[in-house]
């Protein structure tokens, strides 16, 4: 009996995957513009530095530049913080070549969206150089205060939690079937290994 095909070959069509970077490119543009508008409207309308309700008192307004990452962390090392976006996105781009499913892309997406407007701030931000203050103005009942990236940051992060509970890997395959895949290729080539045995066999004994 001839081996079934291999689990890994069981991939996205390339018209499928073609729609899946489409999509994952369409949230990140999306993504980025919303954060990148934002910041804008939020620079000319908060000028002045003072707090303003939104949200009755859990959300208010209040523009701050922001040398660390997101939520307001790691403010002081934002070399570091620079560094990481990049290293995000770079993961993102291959972890991207083996997407096959539409929530992943969404998720992929919102980050590369949202990694690309926090580092956009870096490099056109005062003081410039890898090392701009990124746009904050979102108070959250002075817990944080971040931006619109950050709420996409955020929302991925629960995605991607969501579908590992799940089991959904980034090619849209559940970590069960990956597994039956496995264990059913395996058992035809035993199989089929024990029928080419058997057949050595038979020939031996005519011989």
């Amino acid at each position: 009996m001839e081996a079934g095909p291999a689990p890994d070959d069981a991939r996205p069509s390339s018209r499928r995957r073609r729609r899946l970077f489409a999509l994952l490119a369409i949230v990140a543009v999306t993504a980025y513009v919303t954060d990148q508008v934002s910041k804008a409207v939020a620079l000319n309308a908060l000028a002045d530095g003072l707090p303003r309700p939104f949200i009755g008192d859990f959300i208010r307004l209040k523009l701050i530049g922001n040398p660390g990452a997101a939520l307001s962390l790691g403010a002081g090392n934002t070399w570091v913080m620079t560094a990481i976006a990049v290293g995000v996105l770079v993961a993102i781009v291959f972890v991207a070549k083996g997407l096959g499913s539409r929530a992943w892309a969404i998720a992929l997406g919102l980050l590369l969206g949202a990694a690309l407007g926090n580092l956009t701030d870096r490099f056109v931000r005062p003081p410039g150089g890898g090392q701009g203050h990124v746009v904050d103005f979102l108070d959250y009942n002075r817990w944080f205060i971040g931006n619109v990236a950050d709420i996409w940051i955020v929302s991925a992060a629960v995605l991607i939690v969501l579908l590992a509970l799940l089991g959904i890997g980034v090619d849209g395959r559940r970590d069960r079937d990956v597994r039956a895949a496995k264990a059913e290729a395996e058992a035809e080539r035993a199989e089929a290994r024990a029928a080419s045995d058997e057949g050595s066999e038979d020939g031996g004994d005519r011989a």
